[in-house]
């Protein structure tokens, strides 16, 4: 783990985590909140399970060189799992000049590891979303 981007010791840091880390930008950050065996769930609802996968799933939202705001709705907490509903929205002057925004309201799932850091399981940005695929 890296000490410049440390990882939630209780369920409501987990955000913070997930902003200091996507928000340097660095997809090597980013992928350190994954547990293993963790899915992240596109906007069209395809499971992706290989860490390169979700590796480069994340590069295209890094890639816009926007920062995230994100506020969590609720932490619903059983034992060591954790479900995170989650507001968050990208929003600025994209690579090609013109304003983006992209956002929406996550449903997420994280598991407290044996070294008691939360990492997720499941990351689905798109929680509430509904998919064409899956």
């Amino acid at each position: 783990m890296s000490d410049a981007y440390p990882l939630a010791t209780e369920p409501e840091g987990i955000v913070a985590a997930l902003l200091a880390r996507f928000n340097s930008g660095e997809v090597n950050a980013m992928m350190g909140l994954y547990a293993p065996g963790a899915v992240f769930i596109t906007e069209a609802g395809e499971t992706l399970t290989e860490q390169d996968q979700i590796a480069e799933e994340l590069k295209g939202f890094l890639s816009l060189g926007l920062p995230m705001v994100a506020t969590a709705r609720h932490l619903f907490v059983a034992d060591d799992i954790v479900q995170i509903v989650l507001d968050w929205s990208l929003d600025g002057i994209g690579p090609d000049g013109a304003h983006l925004h992209l956002g929406g309201v996550a449903s997420d799932i994280a598991r407290r590891g044996a070294d008691g850091y939360w990492r997720y399981l499941i990351d689905n940005p798109y929680g509430t979303q509904v998919r064409t695929g899956g």
